[in-house]
This record gives structure tokens, C-alpha cells and sequence, in this order.
């Protein structure tokens, strides 16, 4: 109990030091695993498991932004290809020719070293709302391409070779209508966060080491399982505070791997000091692929970091006599070093990018991604964004009374049912920052937000206010207090979405009542 007592304060009083100097709460975490290992304090098993679970849980909802498309594009998995093999190689011949190691050990270092950060990544594009980001969706799929090679690399390194029953794993989109029912059976309560934790860590965990591949990849798939769920947003909100509080844990658990020994630092710094040339390889394979140069950069500063990877394998190369023990803490090291190098330096990414766009445009490719494309909405002078309900009711209605209206949303099937139907939808992810820089609004007179969520509403607002609309913004809310935020974010006007639709109802039952005829009232 005092040990847990120990942990948790460190990791609050150093977290919290962390965000009170304009750095990520994470770097006070590794800090404060650093500081309890100086005190000699033995963490025991139940950090790691927490730690454990922490990432599946993260892996998870991850997976639940994660469109298998989106995976299969050449930039995603060719990007992801081509680094590890040019990084790989690199590494590999400057630690054999800086440190002596055999070829084997080299290649094995320097490939690990090439992997970036999945936990680190997705932390830190879901604190930025930029999961859903074209950046973002691309970072996540390069990740995903690359722990499909961690996989394969374990095995053939002398890792447990996948299970012949894996091949079985094919199927599991045949299982998406049950595993939806069964998040529907859940209901909204403590049941849902036990289907999501269940989903996580028993089947995708524990169920994909059994057939021998990556829990962590088995998190992921089974949250990308649940993509297109109409309550994936509830699911990642119910399992967010759980999620949190065991990636403390995780951070705690890199720190607590060992002390940062005068070799071990100095080893960390070296590797450090090639992160740069990691971002901007990614940056420059990514151009060649037709992205933007500020998807490019978004992307590349992403992967920057070194992976938690690294120490896995450097536990199973100390394991088969590869490795001497001391190398677990200089990449122990040097994963830490570099999660506090790019967490701070990812927050200030998009002013980077303003400060060197000049420089960087000049390396764009006179054809661009589709993705990268500028959004045009064409002659319409009402946009309307999110197209559920209550959007497609608005879209028809307006249209009915002759004018011209575009609707926008980030779910491509129910953009394509809309198309099939005849109404003008495009596809658009307003909580994409990058979006609203390729949002053509000339000739746009209102913009009305049907967004499900108080923070999607609030963040279209500012971004069309700051992309430098002036025009008429109307939003629905569903609480009191929401009408300040909503207000004070820059929107003209907002309207209760319950309020609305009694008002609707009574209007539509007055015109029933005084349509019936006389002898009916009888």
C-alpha cells in the first residue's frame, strides 16, 4: 500500500509541476518514475498490469476511429514500409560501426529504434482532437502497418510464432452484427464500460496472444470492430477516465525500468538527437506520396518518438543471449528521452508548421492527394453540418423552399446514402483542423452545426471564425449551460434541440386539429 501511496503522489505532485511549466502531464509521469526508482521503491507486478491494461484500453479506442480503407492506401502502408526499412538499415550500420556490435544485435537495435510510438502517437493526437484528422488517420494507419511487422519480426527473432488457428482471425468482420448487438444489449451504464473492457483486454487482448500475435494489436482490431457504431463516441467516452488513470501507470513503468546510468544517458541523447531526421524522412516519403506539406509535417512529428517497442525487444534479445541486461536500460532511456522531446514539441506542431509553410510548400507535389484536395460546396449559400436526423430533416426542408444547400459529414456510408437519395453531401471531418483550411465558404451566407457534441460544435465554430467567415452561424444545444459556450465561442445564435422539437410537434398537431372536419369533432 505504501508503495501505491508513493506512485500515485509522485506521479500527481510531477504531472502536475509538469502542466504548471507548459509541458505535458506525461513528461512529469516519466519523472516521477525516475525519481521513485532513485528512492530504491519496488513497483512490483501490479503496475504492469495496470500499465497493461492501460494501453489495450487505449489501443482500443483507437481502433474505434480506425477505417480498414484507410490502412489499405499506399501511403499508409508504403510509407510505412519504406521507413522502417531505410531507418532500420541505418541504425543498424551505425551501431555496429559507432559500438561493435555483431550485424544480428546491430539490425535488431536499429530496428526497433525505427518503430515510433503507438501509445505516445495516439495520446497525443486524442488530446488534440486530431484522431479523425487526415494527419491523424494516417499517423494511426502507419502504426497499425507497423505493429503488423512487429509481429512478424518477434517471431522470426525467436518470438512465439502465430498460432496456424490465427488465420482464423480473417473472419472476424463476419462477427461485427454480433459484437454491435452485443454493445447495444450493454445498455448506458456500468455494463457498457465492461462490454468495452471486455472487448479490449479478453478478447482482443488475451485472445490474440493466444493464437500468439500482439495483444496490443488485438486491442486495436477489435475497437476497429466498432468503427461505425452509431454509440462509438459513448463507448470512448464511458472507458476515458479508466483509460487515463492506467496510462499513468504505463508512463510510471517506462521511468521505474531502470536508472539512467552515465552510459545509458549519454546512449539516449545520441538517439535522440536523431529524431529529427526520423520526422523529416517520414515528411519527405509522405510528399513523394502526393500529401500536402502540412499533413506531411503533422504526420512526421507524430511518429517521431522511439517505440515502447524497443524494450520488448531488447527483452527478448537479453533472453536469447543477444544482448547484454544493461542494453534494457539504455533503451529504457532512450524511449523516455524521446517521449519527453516530442510530447512538448508535438503541442506547438501547428505553429511550427505557419513558421517554416514557406519552405516546405516549395517541396509539394504539383498533384495532391484526394484527401488534400480543397473543399468546394459549389453554389450553395446554407451549409449544414452533420447529417443525421436532424441535419437531413433541416437539409430538406430548406431545399423545399428554394435554397440552395450543401451538407457535410465525416461518415462516409451516410454520406453515400444521402448522395443515393439525391441529396448534395460531402464528406467532411469537422473536428479536422486541416479541414477548415481547405473549406472553400465563398458564396456560404449560414452555416448550421446538427453536430452531436458540445466540443465538435464549439471547435467548428472557432475554426470558421478564425478561417475568417463572418456570416450567419446557428447550432442546437441540448442544455442551459450550454448556450454561453456555444455564444462565446463566436456562433450568432443556438437553439434547444428539445425546445425546437416540441415546438415542431405542437405546430404539427395544431394543423391536424384544425384540418379535421366539422362531423368529426362530433
Amino acid at each position: 500500500m505504501n508503495t501505491l501511496v508513493i506512485l500515485i503522489t509522485s506521479a500527481f505532485v510531477l504531472g502536475l509541476l509538469a502542466r504548471r511549466l507548459g509541458l505535458p502531464p506525461l513528461v512529469g509521469f516519466l519523472a516521477a518514475g525516475f525519481a521513485v526508482n532513485a528512492l530504491g521503491v519496488e513497483p512490483g507486478e501490479m503496475l504492469g498490469e495496470v500499465a497493461h491494461l492501460g494501453v489495450l484500453v487505449l489501443l482500443f479506442t483507437v481502433g474505434m476511429k480506425v477505417r480498414l480503407k484507410n490502412v489499405l492506401r499506399p501511403e499508409v502502408w508504403g510509407v510505412a514500409v519504406i521507413h522502417l526499412a531505410i531507418t532500420g538499415s541505418a541504425l543498424a550500420v551505425g551501431i555496429n560501426l559507432a559500438l561493435g556490435l555483431p550485424w544480428r544485435t546491430a539490425a535488431l537495435v536499429g530496428i526497433a529504434l525505427a518503430f515510433s510510438s503507438t501509445v505516445v502517437a495516439a495520446k497525443m493526437l486524442e488530446a488534440k482532437q486530431e484522431l479523425r484528422a487526415f494527419h491523424g488517420r494516417v499517423a494511426i494507419g502507419i502504426l497499425i502497418v507497423q505493429d503488423l511487422a512487429a509481429v512478424a519480426i518477434l517471431s522470426t527473432m525467436g518470438g512465439h510464432a502465430p498460432s496456424p488457428w490465427a488465420l482464423g482471425l480473417l473472419g472476424l468482420p463476419l462477427l461485427r452484427p454480433l459484437i454491435h448487438r452485443l454493445l447495444d444489449w450493454s445498455g448506458h451504464e456500468e455494463l457498457l464500460v465492461l462490454c468495452g473492457m471486455v472487448l479490449a483486454v479478453t478478447l482482443g487482448g488475451a485472445g490474440f496472444e493466444y493464437l500468439g500475435l500482439s495483444e496490443e494489436l488485438g486491442a486495436l482490431v477489435f475497437g476497429a470492430l466498432l468503427a461505425d457504431h452509431t454509440r462509438e463516441r459513448e463507448l470512448a467516452d464511458a472507458l476515458w477516465g479508466i483509460k487515463e488513470f492506467f496510462l499513468v501507470a504505463f508512463f510510471l513503468e517506462i521511468g521505474l525500468t531502470g536508472l539512467p546510468a552515465f552510459d545509458s544517458l549519454s546512449f539516449g541523447l545520441v538517439t535522440v538527437a536523431l529524431l529529427p531526421l526520423k520526422a523529416i524522412l517520414f515528411s519527405a516519403v509522405l510528399l513523394a506520396f502526393k500529401l500536402r506539406a502540412r499533413s506531411s509535417f503533422l504526420t512526421g512529428l507524430s511518429l517521431a518518438s522511439y517505440s515502447e517497442f524497443g524494450l520488448i525487444v531488447a527483452q527478448l534479445a537479453v533472453r536469447n543471449g543477444l544482448l547484454p541486461q544493461f542494453w534494457l536500460v539504455h533503451l529504457a532511456v532512450t524511449v523516455a528521452l524521446s517521449f519527453m522531446l516530442v510530447a512538448p514539441i508535438h503541442r506547438l506542431a501547428h505553429g511550427l508548421y505557419e513558421r517554416l509553410a514557406p519552405r516546405l510548400t516549395r517541396f509539394e507535389r504539383s498533384c495532391r492527394h484526394p484527401d488534400d484536395e480543397p473543399v468546394s460546396l459549389g453554389s450553395a449559400t446554407i451549409a449544414i453540418f452533420g447529417m443525421g436526423r436532424l441535419g437531413a430533416g433541416a437539409y430538406d426542408y430548406l431545399r423545399q423552399r428554394g435554397e440552395l444547400v450543401a451538407g457535410l459529414d465525416s461518415d462516409p456510408a451516410r454520406v453515400q446514402r444521402h448522395l443515393g437519395e439525391g441529396r448534395r453531401v460531402v464528406y467532411a471531418d469537422a473536428e479536422d483542423p486541416g479541414f477548415w483550411q481547405r473549406l472553400n465558404l465563398t458564396g456560404i451566407r449560414a452555416v448550421m452545426l446538427a453536430l452531436p457534441d458540445l466540443d465538435s460544435k464549439m471547435f467548428a465554430v472557432r475554426h470558421l471564425r478564425k478561417a475568417g467567415y463572418r456570416g450567419l452561424i446557428t447550432a442546437t444545444n441540448i442544455y442551459p449551460e450550454e448556450v454561453g459556450e456555444i455564444l462565446g465561442a463566436g456562433c450568432t445564435t443556438t437553439y434547444n434541440y428539445f425546445e425546437e422539437a416540441g415546438v415542431g410537434f405542437a405546430e404539427h398537431t395544431r394543423q391536424a386539429l384544425h384540418a379535421e372536419k366539422p362531423s368529426e369533432n362530433i
